[in-house]
């Protein structure tokens, strides 16, 4: 059997929608509990988290940064920040991936085997990503980079046929340009 596209777009069933990427910024009470009802939310109603971050921001205020990224359709990502304005505990939500002004970075370290030419390669490709060497042996470097989801993922693409062996991402991090607080 044979997957049939639509002829053309009148031909499409009008429920069919792109999923896209979405980064969620929360400000949150910190106290217990309030993690587990943002993860809780999602898991109900069977969205997935492709990344998750959470950190105190501010001791005094006893608040804490929640970064949630997430796919769906665009009704579906309206669905989930609204019911995340919903939660308990959390103070303030916003789109970083609507907002022009927002700023999404992320750390990884990568560890690769490398001898050799590939040795060499390797460390040509991190200094043109700015990918920092923070260990080294005779047979395999980690380095440290950070950026956009995007400049990490090509740079492991590049890394793969050198010998990746290992990889840590801590998570997207996202934050909004300007004077302005969330």
């Amino acid at each position: 059997m044979t997957d049939l596209q639509p002829a053309s777009a009148y031909d499409m069933a009008p429920n069919e929608q792109v999923e896209q990427t979405a980064t969620f910024a929360l400000l949150v009470d910190n106290e217990p509990g309030v993690l587990h009802r943002v993860v809780g939310l999602f898991a109900a109603r069977g969205y997935n988290i492709e990344s998750l971050t959470v950190a105190e921001t501010d001791r005094k205020a006893h608040t804490s940064r929640i970064t949630v990224v997430t796919r769906g359709t665009r009704h579906v990502l309206d669905q989930i920040e609204a019911q995340l304005h919903k939660v308990v505990s959390v103070r303030r939500v916003h789109d970083v991936t609507r907002d022009p002004n927002g700023v999404e970075r992320e750390l990884a370290l990568v560890k690769v085997r490398g001898q050799g030419v590939d040795r060499v390669e390797a460390l040509r490709i991190a200094e043109i990503f700015r990918a920092k060497p923070v260990d080294t042996t005779l047979e395999s470097f980690v380095f440290e980079i950070s950026g956009a989801p995007s400049k990490i993922d090509k740079f492991l693409d590049l890394m793969r046929p050198l010998g990746l062996v290992e990889l840590s991402r801590t998570g997207v991090l996202s934050i909004e340009r300007g004077v302005e607080g969330m």
